[in-house]
């Protein structure tokens, strides 16, 4: 099935590690900044894989120690008409040509395409201050396929090594057009002690412990 591409260049957010800024602009790419005088950022790499990828690039999370970048794409339209989304794992030890090196397995446990709804990333826990810090775990929201968790301690071979996929929702909250009643995982918080705060656009907040550590 053709991708068809948008053309909203927007900046998501960026978030900062040490003296450098990563940012994600949807079907723009993401970029590496050079924030050592944050009053006048300094450009030093910008990438897009749209085409022949789909875009939507939502959340760039850095692992600083490692050098590494996570950047999710959004999954933006239902029952993968814009093709798979993909969260990519980035070398960024040299910030002015960052480099794919992998990325997370996509769940195949059920045909998610076919589900309804949007099936793909959309965020990642972010390493806030005051919450788990990992950059050996990656927990991602995947819309209908709810939460994912991904050991990465070798990043060029990211594993799965849990998941939750909740329930249907008792009932649809999503105001925008043509809702359909499936989950759609949206945002995960994780707190030093595993435990996991999943919110979903219909099906509202799940609290969950991992177990895993």
């Amino acid at each position: 099935k053709p991708a068809s591409f948008g053309k909203r260049t927007a900046l998501h957010h960026m978030i900062t590690a040490g003296n450098y800024g990563y940012s994600a602009w949807r079907d723009g790419g993401f970029t590496v900044h050079d924030m050592s005088d944050p009053t006048h950022p300094k450009l030093l790499s910008h990438r897009n894989c749209a085409p022949p990828f789909g875009g939507g690039f939502h959340t760039p999370l850095p692992l600083p120690n490692r050098k590494l970048l996570v950047l999710a794409d959004e999954a933006t339209t239902a029952n993968c008409a814009n093709g798979l989304a993909y969260t990519w794992l980035i070398d960024v030890r040299s910030p002015e040509n960052p480099v794919s090196i992998a990325t997370l397995p996509t769940p195949d446990e059920d045909d998610f395409c076919a589900k309804g709804g949007k099936f793909g990333p959309h965020n990642l826990h972010e390493n806030r201050p005051g919450s788990l810090v990992t950059e050996d775990l990656i927990f991602a929201t995947y819309h209908n396929a709810g939460l994912r968790i991904y050991d990465i301690r070798d990043a060029f071979r990211p594993k799965q090594v849990g998941y939750f996929v909740p329930p249907p929702p008792d009932r649809l909250v999503d105001q925008r057009p043509n809702p359909v009643k499936v989950i759609q995982s949206c945002d995960v918080y994780v707190d030093p002690n595993g435990i996991m705060y999943l919110t979903d656009t219909n099906a509202g907040l799940y609290i969950l412990q991992y177990e895993g550590f």
